[in-house]
């Protein structure tokens, strides 16, 4: 008989995800404002991990009773003292800064900004209109720039320290037919990090970024084609899309002490094949 083990069929691996780890406060004691953070997706997922791992959120999102309920629903489960949310249009300075000043009001400071608010659309370059394009890019690039502005100027009068993770995309890298304007944003995302990381370095600040393949929520089964969604989902090398918690809980890792010695970075959160 051989030792040699035979390899596992395709056919026979796990179809599903793996059950979500359990909580190890890795973020206890600390204050995390997530913009885009109400519902199903990776800024709702985010604001459950973060609070599974000890943290207290301060949670934006555009959609005011989307956020209602998402607020209650985490207060009931985790204390109210440990969850507060405020509508923010990331598009708005006056609501971006009110915002963090909410985090400073109720608990003193802020530790940790997740910059997860973006817009996508589906449209050929020679057909996109410049409001297209401006609506895209105003939301995921200019308003990651807005919160990343407001959070290091906070972060800066502190006693130290403090950590972005902002939420970028793998067609940061790769070309999508459809795409350019939400490409060249999340580009700009990466860009954005690099160089808000130079200078955060100062003060102890670290600057990070995630990039996503393929993690499915209602709101992009809305927005997208049955047919983009199986073309896509075949990319990927599990033969599944990621659980929104499957990306949160690399936000975490970037949020912790786990990662303190990287910034500048953009971590890929993906299984596509090369």
């Amino acid at each position: 008989m051989s030792s040699v083990e035979e390899p596992v069929a395709p056919s026979a691996r796990p179809a599903g995800p793996p059950p979500c780890p359990p909580g190890h406060d890795l973020l206890a004691g600390r204050t995390a404002v997530i913009t885009a953070a109400a519902g199903a997706g990776i800024g709702g997922a985010t604001a459950r991990r973060f609070l599974e791992e000890g943290a207290r959120v301060v949670l934006g999102d555009v959609h005011a009773r989307r956020l209602r309920g998402c607020v209650a629903t985490l207060a009931d489960e985790f204390g109210a003292r440990s969850v507060a949310g405020l509508t923010c249009d990331v598009t708005d300075e006056t609501q971006v800064a009110a915002l963090f000043d909410l985090a400073e009001e109720r608990h003193g400071g802020l530790d940790v900004v997740v910059n997860n608010a973006g817009l996508g659309g589906t449209a050929d370059l020679v057909d996109m209109t410049d409001e297209q394009w401006d609506k895209v890019v105003d939301t995921t690039l200019t308003g990651t720039f807005r919160c990343t502005r407001a959070a290091l100027r906070r972060l800066r009068r502190g006693t130290g320290g403090g950590v972005v993770v902002n939420n970028a995309s793998v067609v940061g890298w790769r070309a999508q037919r459809g795409q350019a304007h939400y490409a060249a944003a999340k580009a700009g995302v990466m860009a954005l990090t690099r160089c808000a990381a130079v200078e955060a370095a100062a003060y102890g600040v670290r600057v990070n970024a995630v990039s996503p393949s393929l993690a499915m929520h209602p709101h992009l089964a809305k927005v997208t084609t049955p047919e983009l969604l199986t073309e896509l989902t075949g990319r990927e090398a599990f033969g599944r899309y990621a659980e929104p918690w499957e990306i949160a809980n690399v936000i975490v890792f970037l949020a912790s002490g786990y990662s303190s010695y990287m910034t500048g970075e953009t971590v890929s959160v993906s299984s596509q094949r090369a």
